[in-house]
C-alpha cells in the first residue's frame, strides 16, 4: 500500500505506470519475435527501438478514436523517416544536411499541433537510428518492417492494454468554469428580483469567488504544457480557443456594475443574464456529456439572441428618458460634464449586458461547433466533408500556424533551428571522429537540448550522471549474468519498465540510468559483448551533450526570457491596432454619408499570429529554470491585456455587424470623437510596446478625458432627444463603442507597471536608464 500511495503522489492518474507497463510487455515481445523467431538482428534492432519510441516517447490525449489516429500517423510517418534516414546514411555529405532539414521539419511542425509536438522525439528517434546506422537501400525493407512491427503492436497496446481514460483536462475545467459563471449570473439576477436582499448579495459574492477560482485553475492547466494543447482536428482547435473566451467572460463580469440600485434597465439586463446562464449551463452539458445535449444548447442560444435584442430595443426606446433625467439633473445644478457622465453611466448596465451576451454567444457557438465536428463519421473526417463552415480546414489552420512562427523572434523557430543544428553537428562530429556508436551521440544531443544554454548544461550533467549510473547497474547485472540468455530475457522487461516509469516519478537522471541499463541488456542479447559496451555509451553520450551545449551557447543562449519581451511588445501593438481599425470599420457604418471602411482582416490575422508567438514564448519561459526578470503575475497581466484587446475588437465588429447602411443623418462629429479616442488608445499601446524593447520611455497611464462623454453626447444630441428608431440605435451603438474603447484604456493602469519593470531591466543591461542618460547629456550641454 505504501508503494501505491507513493505512486499516486508522484504519478497522478498512473500515466507513467500505464506507459511503462505497456512498454515492458510490448517491447520485449516484438524484440523476441524479431530476434528469436524471425532471426533478423536488423529487424530486431528497429523493432526494439520502435517500441521505445511509440510507447514511451509519445503520449496522445483525447478520445480513443483520436488517440489511435495520432498513433497510426506516428507509426506511418516514422516508417517514412526510417526510409529517408537509411538512404541518407550512405554518405556524410548527404547525411549532415538531410539531418538538419528533417530535424527542423519535425521540430517546427509541432507548432501547428500538440500531437505533432508530443511525437517529435519519437519521430526524430526513427530518423536518427536509421541515419546513424549505415545501410544499403536493400536494408530499407528490414528496417521498415521492424519499425512497423513495433508500431502495430503499440496501436493494439494502446487500445487493449489498460486503455487510458479520455484525458482532456481543458475540456473538463472549461465546463466547470461555465457552470460556475452560470451560477454567478443567476445569483446576480436573483439579487434584482429580491430587491438586493442581504442573503442574495452573499450568495452572489460566494458564486463570484468560486467562478474566479475556476478560471484561475483553467488558466494554470492551459499553460502547464510546453505547447498549446490543440491538434489539427476542428474540435481540438475550438477547445483551445475557448480558454481565451472563458477568461474574457470573467473579466467582463468583474467589470459589470453591480450596485443595489434599481434603474431603467435592471429587468432587461437581468433577463439577459438568465439567458446567458442557460447557454453556459447547456454548453457545460455538451462539453461533459457530448452531442446528446446539443439540442438544448441551440434553444438556449436562440433565447439569448431574443433577450439581447429585447434589451437593446429597450435601451433604444428609453434613450430619451435617460437623457431627460440627465437634463433634469443639470437643472438642479449639475454641469454639462456631470450631465453627460450621468447619461453615459445610465447606459453602462445595458452596455455590459450586451458585452456579456456577445461573449457568452461566442462560447456557446464554439461549443456547438465542437459538437458538429464530433458528430461527423470517421470517413467524413478523413475526407474533410461536412466540416462546419466557421471552423475552416486543417490545412489552412496549419499554414496560418506555421506562418505565425516563421518570424525571426519566434521562440519555437529558435528551438527548432537549435535542435536541428545540434543533430546535424552531431552527425558531422560522428563522421570525423569515427566513433563506433554514432546513434548514442545524437541521442545524447536530443535528450539534453533545451531552450537556453543554462538548462541545457544542467540536463547534460544529469544525463551523464544517469548514464554512468545505468552503466554501473547494467554492467553489474551483465557481469554476473554473463551469457545466460534466459536471465537476460527476464531482466529486459524489468529494465524497460524502470526506464519508462523513472523519468516521471524519480528524475531525468534515473530515466537515463534505466534506459542505459536496458540498452546494455538489449545489445548483449543481440551480440554478447559484456559490460564494456557501456563505457563506449558514456563516451558517446558525453560527446552528444557537449555538442548540444555548444550549440545552445551559440544559438540564442538566453532562451525565451529575451524573446518574451519582444513577443509581448508585438502582441500589445498588433492587438491595439486591430481594435483601432475595428472601431474605424464600425463607426463608418453609422450613417449614409460616410464611406464604409474596410473590414480589418489583415490586422486580425497579424494580432492572432502575434498571440500565438506570445503563447509559445510564455510557455517556454515558464519551463525554463533560473532567475526570471519578469514575474509571472506581471507577464500574465500583459498577456491578458493583449487577449482582451483582441476580443474587444471582435466585440466591436459584432456590435456593428447587424447594422445596415442608410440611417439618416450626418454623424461626422461623433465619428471624429470615437476615431480620435481609438487612435489615442492605439498610440499609447504602441509606445508601451516600444518601451518593452527599450526603444523609448514607458508611457504613464493616460489621464481621464472627462469632457469626452460631453462631446460625444452633444454630437449625438439630436438622435437622443428625438428618439428616432434608426438614429437612436446608431447613437446607442456609438456610445457602446466608446465604452469598448474605455475598457481598453482602463487596461493601461495594469500594463504600465510591468512595462516599467521590463524597461528598467533592459536599461540596466545596456548600462543605465536612458532617461537619466538623456537628462545628464542635456544638463552637460546646457
Amino acid at each position: 500500500m505504501k508503494l501505491l500511495d507513493w505512486l499516486r503522489r508522484h504519478d497522478h492518474g498512473f500515466i507513467a505506470l500505464r506507459r511503462a507497463g505497456r512498454a515492458a510487455v510490448v517491447m520485449p515481445g516484438v524484440f523476441a519475435l524479431a530476434e528469436v523467431v524471425i532471426g533478423n538482428p536488423i529487424l530486431a534492432t528497429f523493432a526494439a527501438f520502435g517500441g521505445f519510441a511509440t510507447l514511451l516517447f509519445a503520449d496522445f490525449n483525447g478520445p480513443m478514436r483520436e488517440r489511435l489516429a495520432s498513433q497510426t500517423a506516428l507509426v506511418l510517418t516514422g516508417a517514412v523517416l526510417v526510409c529517408v534516414g537509411t538512404l541518407g546514411s550512405q554518405h556524410s555529405w548527404i547525411a549532415v544536411p538531410m539531418t538538419f532539414v528533417v530535424a527542423f521539419g519535425v521540430l517546427f511542425s509541432g507548432v501547428i499541433s500538440s500531437p505533432l509536438a508530443s511525437a517529435s522525439n519519437a519521430l526524430l528517434l526513427s530518423f536518427v537510428l536509421a541515419v546513424t546506422l549505415p545501410g544499403s537501400p536493400s536494408a530499407v525493407s528490414d528496417r521498415v518492417l521492424g519499425w512497423l512491427l513495433a508500431g502495430g503492436a503499440s496501436i493494439l497496446a494502446i487500445a487493449l492494454l489498460w486503455p487510458a481514460p479520455t484525458k482532456e483536462p481543458v475540456r473538463g475545467l472549461t465546463a466547470t468554469a461555465c457552470r460556475l459563471f452560470a451560477r454567478r449570473l443567476r445569483a446576480e439576477a436573483g439579487c434584482v428580483s429580491s430587491g438586493y436582499h442581504p442573503r442574495s448579495l452573499e450568495a452572489r459574492q460566494t458564486a463570484a469567488a468560486e467562478a474566479d477560482e475556476a478560471v484561475e485553475a483553467l488558466r494554470t492547466a492551459f499553460f502547464r504544457t510546453p505547447y498549446r494543447p490543440t491538434g489539427l482536428t476542428a474540435s481540438a482547435r475550438i477547445l483551445a480557443g475557448l480558454v481565451d473566451k472563458v477568461i474574457w467572460l470573467g473579466s467582463i463580469l468583474d467589470r459589470m456594475p453591480f450596485e443595489p440600485e434599481h434603474g431603467l434597465t435592471d429587468e432587461p439586463v437581468a433577463r439577459v443574464k438568465l439567458a446567458a446562464a442557460e447557454v453556459l449551463e447547456k454548453a457545460a452539458d455538451v462539453l461533459q456529456k457530448g452531442a446528446g445535449a446539443a439540442a438544448g444548447l441551440h434553444a438556449a442560444l436562440d433565447h439569448l439572441h431574443h433577450e439581447r435584442a429585447g434589451m437593446e430595443q429597450s435601451t433604444t426606446d428609453t434613450l430619451p428618458h435617460h437623457h431627460s433625467a440627465a437634463v433634469a439633473a443639470a437643472r438642479g445644478g449639475a454641469g454639462p460634464g456631470e450631465r453627460a457622465a450621468d447619461f453615459v453611466g445610465s447606459l453602462m448596465p445595458s452596455f455590459r449586458a450586451q458585452e456579456l451576451a456577445t461573449s457568452v454567444r461566442a462560447i456557446g457557438t464554439s461549443v456547438d461547433l465542437v459538437v458538429a465536428n464530433l458528430t461527423r463519421t470517421t470517413w467524413q473526417l478523413v475526407l474533410g466533408r461536412n466540416r462546419p463552415e466557421a471552423v475552416g480546414s486543417s490545412i489552412v489552420f496549419a499554414r496560418q500556424g506555421a506562418a505565425a512562427h516563421a518570424e525571426v523572434h519566434s521562440v519555437w523557430l529558435h528551438n527548432s533551428l537549435r535542435g536541428a543544428a545540434a543533430l546535424a553537428v552531431g552527425v558531422l562530429v560522428v563522421e570525423f571522429s569515427g566513433v563506433q556508436h554514432a546513434f548514442w551521440v545524437l541521442l545524447g544531443s536530443l535528450a539534453v537540448l533545451r531552450s537556453n544554454a543554462l538548462t541545457t548544461g544542467q540536463n547534460a550533467l544529469r544525463g551523464i550522471i544517469g548514464t554512468t549510473a545505468g552503466i554501473i547497474i547494467g554492467g553489474v547485472l551483465v557481469y554476473f549474468v554473463g551469457t545466460q540468455m534466459p536471465a537476460l530475457w527476464v531482466l529486459l522487461p524489468v529494465a524497460v519498465f524502470f526506464g519508462g516509469i523513472a523519468p516521471a516519478t524519480i528524475s531525468f537522471a534515473a530515466g537515463q540510468a534505466g534506459f542505459t541499463a536496458t540498452v546494455l541488456i538489449l545489445y548483449n542479447i543481440i551480440a554478447p559483448a559484456g559490460w564494456q559496451i557501456g563505457i563506449v555509451r558514456v563516451e558517446d553520450v558525453a560527446i552528444g551533450c557537449v555538442v548540444s551545449l555548444a550549440v545552445g551557447v551559440l544559438f540564442w543562449p538566453r532562451g525565451a526570457a529575451r524573446a518574451l519581451d519582444r513577443c509581448l511588445s508585438e502582441a500589445l501593438s498588433d492587438s491595439a491596432r486591430y481594435l483601432d481599425k475595428a472601431v474605424d470599420y464600425g463607426v463608418s457604418r453609422c450613417d449614409s454619408v460616410h464611406v464604409v471602411a474596410a473590414e480589418p482582416t489583415d490586422e486580425a490575422r497579424r494580432a492572432t499570429a502575434a498571440s500565438r508567438r506570445l503563447d509559445d514564448a510564455f510557455r517556454n519561459y515558464l519551463a525554463e529554470r533560473g532567475t526570471k526578470h519578469l514575474s509571472l503575475a506581471d507577464a500574465t497581466t500583459v498577456i491578458n491585456a493583449a487577449v482582451v484587446l483582441q476580443l474587444t475588437a471582435d466585440a466591436v465588429l459584432d456590435l456593428w455587424s447587424t447594422v445596415g447602411r442608410g440611417a439618416s443623418g450626418d454623424r461626422a462629429q461623433a465619428r471624429h470623437e470615437l476615431r480620435g479616442a481609438g487612435d489615442r488608445m492605439s498610440a499609447w499601446f504602441a509606445q508601451a510596446a516600444e518601451a518593452l524593447l527599450g526603444g523609448q520611455d514607458p508611457p504613464q497611464p493616460a489621464a481621464v478625458d472627462r469632457s469626452a462623454g460631453t462631446r460625444l453626447v452633444a454630437a449625438l444630441g439630436r438622435d437622443i432627444d428625438e428618439g428616432r428608431e434608426r438614429g437612436a440605435a446608431a447613437a446607442v451603438r456609438m456610445i457602446w463603442t466608446a465604452e469598448h474603447i474605455d475598457t481598453a484604456r482602463h487596461l493601461e493602469q495594469g500594463v504600465a507597471g510591468p512595462v516599467e519593470k521590463i524597461f528598467t531591466v533592459r536599461s540596466s543591461h545596456r548600462g543605465g536608464d536612458p532617461r537619466r542618460l538623456k537628462a545628464a547629456a542635456q544638463s552637460a550641454s546646457a
